[in-house]
């Protein structure tokens, strides 16, 4: 990277010491009992507090744990390892977070009384079926988040890096999908922080080493450290296919519940007051809400359009009439005489 490129985006002035950076990445610098402590202690909390979010459905609940979780610093601890090819066993944080946070959903899921619906949950559905744009988004968090850790003056954006990246939350959902025995939700939501990981240790990384970090040590062998980048980028290929499939599905479903809400409405056009209040996407198939004072026509009339329209013949569909038919039933009678 030119110098003069490299100094508008780091002033010379502003750029933090690459002993200031080891001390906040490598949490085995300075008190390592204290690190630890905090580390384990607020990844424990985050955990508590992100299960608790997901499991009654809070957004805000979930975005404070987001703000405490210290996930991302043996993380970013990975990228600069890898800049300056020092082992800060920054790694053995990731896999022990991992571990704590998802047997904490997992225990939560199996001690709450009855069973969650993870169909109507948002903080389930939003995190179990990720997609290529969010790995755009967790690319760009990583050089947000590797920037702010590098400059003196814009610190104060970690924050906001913190709940943008999505961390603690994913592996709660993980935790409490298994608990409820859904699998797939699990592996959806796992995904997903795989992607952000990954995203993360590349995209910090890059900057790292565009910034100047890895110039300090003079004389060594750039190999092990190119090989590294190359593995990155390996990973990251093998993460964006399952996210571009699962991007390519989502648009495939929403294409075809267009047709499937087009033919419904032609469906019912016959009976006067009749509408399509809805049309929800299952696991293998639509469910069509129909709302109509009358029976609607017979539902192969309904399939057999759907056919002509190009609705694959593996897919379900299921009609919920509600009837929505008035009677009037008059004025309230006065109290009787006594």
């Amino acid at each position: 990277m030119d110098l003069s490129l490299r100094r508008l985006v780091i002033p010379a002035n502003q750029r933090r010491s690459l002993e200031e950076l080891s001390a906040d990445l490598d949490l085995r610098s300075g008190d390592r009992r204290a690190a630890y402590t905090a580390f384990w202690t607020m990844l424990t909390l985050s955990a508590v507090i992100a299960t608790a979010g997901v499991l009654s459905d809070s957004t805000a609940t979930v975005i404070g744990a987001m703000i405490i979780a210290p996930l991302s610093t043996p993380i970013m601890g990975m990228a600069l390892g890898i800049v300056l090819r020092r082992r800060l066993k920054a790694g053995r944080f990731v896999i022990g977070g991992i571990v704590l946070v998802v047997a904490t959903g997992w225990l939560f899921a199996a001690l709450a009384p009855g069973t969650v619906d993870l169909t109507t949950n948002s903080q389930v559905t939003g995190r179990t079926s990720p997609g290529v744009l969010d790995l755009v988004a967790a690319v760009a968090t990583g050089f947000a988040g590797a920037l702010g850790l590098a400059r003196r003056d814009v610190a104060a954006v970690l924050p906001g890096v913190a709940i943008a990246i999505s961390l603690v939350p994913p592996l709660a959902v993980v935790g409490v999908c298994l608990g409820e025995g859904d699998r797939g939700a699990a592996f959806g939501a796992a995904l997903l922080f795989t992607s952000n990981v990954v995203a993360l240790v590349l995209a910090g990384t890059v900057l790292f080493a565009v910034l100047g970090y890895a110039e300090v040590r003079e004389g060594e062998r750039t190999g092990v450290r190119a090989r590294s980048y190359v593995g990155l980028a390996a990973l990251l290929l093998v993460v964006l296919v399952p996210l571009g499939v699962n991007t390519a599905l989502v648009f495939y479903l929403a294409d075809l519940g267009d047709r499937v809400d087009q033919g419904a409405r032609r469906w019912v056009s016959t009976i006067p007051g009749a509408e399509v209040t809805s049309v929800d996407t299952e696991t293998a198939g639509f469910t069509v809400n129909v709302r109509s004072p009358l029976d609607p026509p017979p539902t192969s009339e309904l399939l057999a359009d759907l056919r002509d329209a190009g609705v694959p013949a593996f897919f379900d569909v299921t009609v919920e009439l509600t009837t929505g038919r008035r009677t009037e039933a008059g004025p309230i009678p006065a109290d009787p005489a006594p």
